[in-house]
């Protein structure tokens, strides 16, 4: 899976946001926590969802579990607005 190229983010002291360029039906903008904005931008390039777990465990101090629910809970959300290529 991949971010798609109809998706850029831009960061704003500190914080970033995904933007849809047109052409989607979604046309809000996504404002992402840190650990999110570590999900997105792994999602620039082609990765599985057991790999960005492991990204995030290598990054974070955090159970795997609660990794892997917080991975989910990002992809959910990049899937709902048509973010992903899958």
């Amino acid at each position: 899976m991949k971010l798609k190229a109809d998706f850029v983010t831009q960061d704003v002291d500190g914080v970033q946001y995904l933007i849809p360029l047109g052409g989607e039906a979604f046309s809000g903008v996504i404002r992402s926590n840190e650990s999110a904005a570590f999900v997105i931008e792994r999602l620039k390039e082609e990765t599985s969802e057991e790999a960005l777990v492991d990204a995030m465990a290598a990054e974070y101090d955090a159970p795997r579990e609660v990794l892997a629910a917080a991975v989910a809970q990002v992809l959910e959300t990049l899937r709902s607005v048509g973010a992903l290529d899958e």
